[in-house]
């Protein structure tokens, strides 16, 4: 299947590119630098591009050191104003780029890009009626941000190797991506949408 970008229709959303969750990171994914020249050929295809980050205080739900939270499971990673926190630096960015922080809240786990912001509404406010979906991780937070975006009513697609999973155990990656089409995603692949690209990006990937 062929995807036409409509630039006043179509939004992408990069879900935590951050330099915690890529090699070297507290929290890496080991191919997850894979993803970035294949978002760096998506981006200018849309107006309407956002990227969601975690942005996490230092006592955050998620964190395995405060076992009094049932949700703590991992090491602590992405906290605010760290370099780990960081989008990549060889993610190309927009002029103005949207920065969607989330799981800014210590007694909340916000995997999701849409839950606890402000996501839906910039949506909305820009006339967005599909998203496709996009980063890190594949079983993790794009998952639960695909759900979200079809739970809030937008067309929703996975941009599948413009992701990388955590994977852990081995298959979660891949039963995520049968979970997000179930739910009614539309899983699709970069080649898939050469039909808004120029001839040259396409050859060069």
């Amino acid at each position: 299947m062929l995807y036409h970008i409509n630039p006043a229709r179509d939004a992408l959303i990069v879900v935590d590119v951050q330099n915690d969750f890529l090699p070297g990171g507290a929290l890496p994914i080991n191919d997850g630098l894979e993803v970035i020249p294949v978002i760096n050929r998506l981006t200018p295809l849309f107006n309407h591009s956002f990227f969601t980050r975690d942005w996490h205080p230092v006592n955050h739900v998620s964190f395995s050191e405060y076992p009094q939270y049932r949700d703590g499971s991992w090491p602590p990673h992405c906290l605010v104003d760290t370099p780990g926190a960081e989008l990549h630096d060889d993610l190309h960015l927009p002029d103005n780029p949207i920065v969607i922080n989330k799981g800014t809240h210590s007694n909340r786990e916000a995997y999701s890009g849409f839950q606890g912001t402000d996501l839906e509404t910039r949506l909305r406010r820009e006339g967005v009626e599909r998203v496709f979906v996009c980063g890190l991780a594949t079983d993790y937070c794009v998952k639960f941000t695909v759900l979200d975006a079809l739970r809030s009513g937008f067309q929703t697609v996975l941009i599948e190797d413009a992701a990388r999973g955590v994977d852990h155990p081995l298959g979660n990656a891949a039963q995520a991506v049968q979970e997000m089409k179930q739910k009614g995603a539309q899983i699709a692949q970069y080649r898939e949408m050469v039909a808004s690209l120029p001839e040259l990006m396409v050859n060069e990937f």
